[in-house]
């Protein structure tokens, strides 16, 4: 099965997709429709504007049988937020994603060795994906040790497509125009595998459908 694990495009009706909410639109959207499936978050972007009322509004959400991952979350040199802020933000989208045992999809730019850090301090047992990954191998390889999975989407190093094993490997478009059926290709050939072997999809879909 094909599946979107990451995107802000509109929804396809032919492969099935996570979609990213923003918080102006969650309401209607997660009211409205039928068969999608929803991710949300506070961008590390975003941390610094951060209230314990939006905060309460996204554990109300997230309750929601159509959210199946928290994020995107993470930590971000170039966000306008201090690290102090992102953090917390971060950690008490941790806290949710224990909680009701769904993963994470993080958002993570020069702050990888804080990421594992955390993850190490916090012994997490939900999933945590790294989406849009494009580093090296060698941070692919330290990702992977970590316990994270990595996302892949129109860019990313060839290396670190070869190294991360398959039952650790999601695919996504995020904000790009190339089709996910396109992207999947792409993978597949760097690995040399078929379509159908990249399992790592579907069993995050079965463990949040069982």
């Amino acid at each position: 099965m094909i599946i979107d694990v990451h995107t802000h495009n509109s929804l396809s009706n032919c492969y099935l997709s996570i979609y990213n909410l923003k918080f102006e639109e969650a309401s209607d959207k997660i009211a409205s429709s039928e068969n999608v499936l929803f991710s949300i978050g506070i961008h590390p972007w975003f941390a610094n504007e951060f209230t314990e009322q939006l905060f309460n509004q996204m554990e109300k959400w997230v309750e929601d049988s159509k959210i199946v991952a928290i994020g995107e979350c993470g930590l971000d040199k170039n966000s306008k937020a201090t690290f102090n802020e992102q953090v917390t933000v971060f950690e008490k989208q941790i806290q949710i994603s224990e909680k009701i045992h769904k993963p994470l999809i993080i958002h993570c730019v020069g702050y990888f060795n804080e990421l594992f850090e955390l993850k190490k301090s916090l012994q997490p047992q939900q999933l945590w994906i790294i989406h849009g990954f494009r580093g090296k191998p060698q941070l692919a390889s330290q990702v992977l040790k970590a316990g994270c999975a990595l996302s892949f989407g129109e860019y990313f190093n060839n290396e670190s497509v070869l190294l991360t094993p398959i039952n650790k490997l999601f695919v996504e478009t995020d904000e790009s125009n190339l089709s996910i059926d396109e992207i999947y290709r792409r993978i597949a050939a760097i690995k040399n595998i078929s379509i159908d072997s990249l399992s790592a999809n579907d069993l995050f879909f079965s463990k949040n459908k069982s």
